[in-house]
């Protein structure tokens, strides 16, 4: 992947982080990964577990190392229990 698409990513989840900041950073940092998980294209989400974390926000940052040492920390927020209602999982990869 491009340093350009790692940039693109890691801008993606800090904006994703700081929507999140109001709430704690302790529940900021689920709910990003929760967001990340339900809603990111599993090559996008592949993508970030590979590279190196600079470039991250404190909460992205420690939302992709939930993810890849603890896995999903289930839903976090409504946006992500809607997401899966009908047994659809949408994805904003755009």
């Amino acid at each position: 992947m491009s340093d350009s698409q790692i940039e693109r990513l890691h801008r993606f989840a800090n904006q994703i982080a700081k929507n999140f900041v109001a709430i704690g950073h302790d529940k900021a940092v689920l709910a990003t990964a929760d967001h990340i998980e339900s809603f990111w294209d599993p090559r996008m989400k592949a993508a970030i577990f590979s590279e190196p974390r600079e470039g991250l926000d404190p909460i992205a940052a420690e939302a992709i190392a939930h993810l890849a040492e603890q896995g999903n920390p289930g839903s976090q927020t409504r946006a992500t229990d809607f997401s899966k209602a009908g047994e659809l999982h949408n994805s904003d990869a755009g």
